[in-house]
């Protein structure tokens, strides 16, 4: 996920490293006063000190010299600012057109968004009982008990959920996995199995990798790759039916990742398991993550042809389908529909595609709490649903994150996504 959270002093997936910025501060700069002494007016004509007794330059100018600089009342006229030279109107109206260069696209885009929050979703576009719910670490660190479990599970009797991938990282960044990580973990699979029969419980893995900054886990060195492959097996020998990877940023295009994967398919395959990851979002202009990157050094973005690439290679891919800058709820409506018709067109039928909802409430940079909200996003992915693959069956959403859900929340998925309202007789 794009953006580090805590889950009661755990990080949301990946290590959060520990970055304070300062406040700098701004000391006033005072401006002496400056003081202008009155002329001495001893001893020199009255007619030879203008008005307010300033300084005119000259000792002793000759009489009928100051009369004739005397303005006289009836010349007084309008007093106009100074017209810009034109080398100056030259440069305002370059930056001029930048700035409209820069506008346009952005106000183009942003036009398409709110079109494409139009329409009617078409009839059936609702769960396909293919969802996933993302738990915090408190489930696996003994934090929460059986009677959270059985708490839990009157929530999701009756919705789509089908997964749950439940926070048991993070990785160290040599790609290691501490068992201590997660002592109550058989505990809580045990109590699921018991409350829900049929929902499948995942090790939610992730670590902050090394693409922005020096420090974090390194997926380009052989050792830290297989060193992962060994903690898959590790979280799959203590009971859990399947890996969901979150690691981040991940910038598109790395191969590296996409030999990782190949790699884990093999071994979940062969203990039949699950191979699940959290996805960056698709460009929603061409190229648009090769331009963010350039001008913000964190691209953002994956191209579509490498969303599918990934998408090949396991077996659910879940769009993080939230922090996506919008500042209106249609305009991020419209973003989600642009982001599963996107995702739709590259994944295969094989794979289970799930589009994020942000089951939280924050405003920072890149997320604001009124435009991204469940409605919104619901809205969004059947309106992308009914225009590209009305009719498919591996695709659900997942709800982002448990600890931060509120009741508004959880209606909302309900009513919007799970609940089929009755037909007109």
């Amino acid at each position: 996920m794009d953006e580090n959270r805590t889950d009661e002093n755990r990080t949301r997936g990946n290590r959060t490293d520990g970055v304070r910025t300062e406040d700098v501060g701004t000391e006033d700069v005072g401006t002496d006063d400056v003081h202008t002494d009155d002329a001495d007016t001893d001893g020199v004509p009255p007619d030879s000190v203008p008005p307010g007794g300033a300084p005119t330059g000259e000792d002793h100018p000759a009489p009928d010299r100051v009369q004739q600089d005397r303005p006289h009342p009836d010349d007084a006229g309008p007093q106009t600012a100074p017209r810009p030279r034109p080398r100056t109107r030259r440069i305002l109206r370059i930056a001029a057109g930048l700035l409209a260069l820069l506008l346009l696209p952005l106000l183009t885009a942003e036009t398409a968004l709110r079109l494409n929050y139009t329409g009617d979703p078409a009839p059936g576009t609702r769960t396909r009982h293919q969802d996933a719910l993302w738990l915090g670490h408190a489930w696996v660190d003994g934090r929460r008990t059986d009677r959270d479990v059985e708490a839990l599970a009157r929530r999701l009797r009756g919705t789509g959920i089908r997964d749950l991938y439940v926070h048991a990282g993070p990785l160290e960044h040599d790609g290691t996995l501490p068992a201590s990580a997660y002592p109550k973990a058989r505990r809580l699979i045990a109590a699921v199995h018991r409350e829900l029969p049929g929902v499948r419980v995942h090790a939610w893995l992730g670590d902050k990798l090394a693409s922005e900054s020096p420090h974090g886990l390194r997926l380009e060195r052989a050792a830290t790759r297989a060193a992962i492959v060994a903690s898959a097996r590790q979280i799959l020998a203590a009971g859990f039916e399947g890996t969901h990877f979150d690691l981040e940023p991940l910038h598109s295009g790395d191969r590296d990742y996409l030999s990782l994967l190949d790699d884990l398919r093999d071994l979940t395959h062969a203990r039949g398991a699950v191979l699940s990851v959290a996805a960056h979002q698709i460009d929603p202009l061409p190229a648009f993550h090769s331009f963010w990157g350039a001008t913000t050094g964190h691209p953002k973005w994956w191209s579509q042809a490498y969303f599918g690439q990934v998408a090949r290679r396991v077996d659910q891919i879940a769009v993080m389908s939230y922090d996506t800058m919008q500042p209106l709820e249609s305009l991020y409506g419209g973003y989600v529909a642009q982001q599963t018709s996107l995702a739709l067109e590259v994944t295969p039928e094989s794979t289970d595609l799930l589009m994020g909802l942000p089951f939280y409430h924050e405003n920072r940079f890149g997320h604001r709490a009124r435009a991204e909200t469940v409605p919104a996003a619901v809205r969004g992915v059947r309106l992308g649903l009914s225009r590209t693959d009305a009719g498919r069956a591996r695709f659900g959403v997942a709800l982002y994150v448990d600890f931060a859900a509120t009741e508004a929340d959880w209606r909302a998925y309900r009513e919007d996504w799970v609940t089929t309202p009755p037909t007109a007789s």
